[in-house]
């Protein structure tokens, strides 16, 4: 094993809002499984802030409670679940320095990106996640566990990261990608879940042969639960049912899916709570409507999966037909991107403009001048190239009037998800992008979602397929990640580059180098001034492999 330094230094968040750069933080020696890694680069990310916020209350830095033996984690230093320190830091590339005698699938030298959402490692309302309950890269070394980063299928959570003609700052940045990628192409479920639990609350009359007709016509759950203080289960049933009098005495776990028939809003609100991680819960108001905001459970559809879907008729059938296949763009929507600006905002305009869809119109949305100014600098070429409408304003002015066929709502506030219920032309899809907390609701206009039939779709995090996906684009140079990158640092400027990310001051990513010992937080409009040498190997503006090699030899740091 080489000579390795005992010490190095890290930033840890040791408390809500609390971060410190530790200079002491002990180097871990990899234990037989494990293997130990240098920090090449790694990306700030707006999810580092909501980590930042909730500490150990975020659903990510819980334990772990499923998908890997315990004792794993329990000779794993760099698993830090609860009131532990922990080092954000998810989006990095890193250079393997040491492996443990076990290790089987990776050796030193190599280069990895790390798929950082692994869903296998169940938590109580989420999974386990590097850079959360994992120890992330904001730190010159990073222990990993072959046993934690292979999932039970066999599959690497780490994909490589060759040296060749792309930054490495580009392959960190396929992460953030992927994760804008996995909003829309995540699948939706447009059928009751097969052999699930399915719960009917009956506060009107249902139309008893359209539900015989769903539950004919396509899969099954295993049993349903029927709610009704005066309706008995109907007779010769198509699944196993038992009759409850009220919600309070339904029992055990949440279900799969729960079929409303009502306009009680105050009976909507129990709902969320009674259905299940990627449940759907179907509105079924017959002709009636709620006549109030409802509070909906928001945090719930970005973090939990559940989705929502609604019909004004007695049909249960013709709120699944409201449910897209995916939460991808379609031929001549009109897109309003909220938040547009901030980094993972540039990338979904980016992406949008790129997609190739037919007749597309893109309306970008932020609060800062400045950032729109930056945004625009990227977008416009890239609009007028792919033949795409294209266009931006400050939404401090008011927002600009839709029918909007697409929102995506960046910034984790409930207001702007019901205004883009307000602006939504029928059939909208609301992308709820920004990871409003799991336990947060607000109020929603759901007589207007059922009647345009509108649809929530949230997503967190990635899968390896959308990594795969957005590899693919960068290796074809249909894709340019580094258009993303907006300011570079160290290790010394990382704190301020958290909290640039939330006073959303930099228009797009920070990107830290742990090996430039000394480097401040620095715009890349700024190194023609402070670093020269750096500045001369941007491409307009843009940052590159060449800019990149010269940051690290002027730092003395490895690519």
């Amino acid at each position: 094993m080489p000579s390795l330094p005992s010490i190095q230094r890290a930033v840890q968040l040791v408390a809500p809002d609390e971060l410190v750069l530790n200079a002491e933080k002990p180097v871990f020696k990899p234990g037989p499984h494990q293997f130990l890694c240098e920090v090449v680069v790694v990306g700030l990310c707006f999810s580092d802030l909501k980590l930042l916020k909730q500490f150990s209350s975020h659903v990510r830095k819980s334990e772990i409670v499923g998908g890997i033996e315990p004792s794993v984690l329990e000779g794993f230093p760099g698993y830090v679940p609860g009131e532990k320190p922990a080092v954000p830091g998810h989006e990095p590339v890193v250079r393997i320095v040491a492996v443990g005698a076990g290790v089987r699938r990776f050796k030193p030298g190599e280069r990895y990106f790390i798929q950082a959402d692994w869903r296998w490692l169940r938590t109580a309302a989420s999974n386990g996640a590097f850079g959360y309950n994992v120890e992330g890269a904001l730190q010159e070394y990073v222990l990993l566990d072959e046993r934690i980063v292979v999932s039970p299928d066999g599959e690497t959570m780490l994909l490589p990261a060759p040296a060749g003609d792309r930054s490495a700052a580009a392959y960190g940045l396929v992460e953030p990608w992927a994760c804008v990628e996995n909003s829309y192409r995540v699948a939706e479920r447009r059928q009751l879940t097969p052999g699930g639990r399915l719960l009917v609350v009956a506060d009107s009359t249902p139309d008893i042969e359209k539900l015989r007709r769903l539950l004919d016509s396509g899969p099954r759950p295993a049993r349903m639960t029927w709610v009704s203080s005066r309706l008995s289960v109907p007779a010769h049933w198509p699944v196993p049912a038992e009759r409850a009098n009220t919600l309070a005495e339904t029992q055990g776990d949440p279900y799969d899916d729960v079929i409303y028939y009502g306009h009680e809003a105050d009976m909507v609100e129990k709902l969320f709570a009674r259905t299940a991680n990627h449940g759907l819960l179907m509105l079924i108001l017959g002709g009636s409507r709620f006549g109030r905001p409802v509070n909906t459970a928001l945090g719930a559809v970005h973090y939990r999966g559940v989705r929502i879907a609604g019909t004004r008729t007695h049909d249960p059938a013709e709120a699944l037909k409201s449910v897209p296949e995916t939460g991808e763009l379609r031929p001549n929507d009109r897109v309003h991107v909220i938040g547009a600006g901030g980094p993972m905002g540039v990338m979904h305009v980016v992406r949008g403009i790129c997609q190739g869809v037919v007749g597309l119109t893109m309306v970008a949305a932020d609060l800062s001048n400045a950032r729109l100014a930056a945004l625009d600098l990227v977008a416009k070429p890239k609009a007028r190239h792919h033949g795409v409408k294209y266009e931006s304003y400050n939404s401090t002015k008011g927002p600009r009037p839709g029918p909007y066929d697409y929102t995506v709502v960046m910034a984790p506030v409930p207001a702007l998800v019901a205004g883009a219920v307000a602006a939504s032309a029928p059939r909208g899809i609301i992308n709820i992008f920004a990871g409003i907390p799991v336990d947060k609701s607000g109020p929603v206009d759901l007589d207007a979602y059922v009647e345009r039939q509108l649809y929530f779709i949230g997503t967190s995090g990635s899968v390896m397929d959308d990594m795969r996906a957005v590899l693919s684009k960068v290796e074809a140079g249909s894709l340019d990640t580094n258009v993303s990158v907006a300011a570079i640092s160290g290790l010394d400027g990382a704190v301020d580059g958290i909290r640039a990310v939330e006073a959303q001051s930099v228009a797009g990513k920070i990107m830290v180098y742990p090996g430039c010992k000394g480097l401040p937080l620095t715009r890349l409009e700024d190194l023609p001034r402070t670093l020269p040498a750096v500045a001369s190997r941007l491409a307009d503006g843009v940052w590159t492999k060449a800019a990149e090699d010269a940051l690290l030899a002027g730092f003395g740091a490895k690519a």
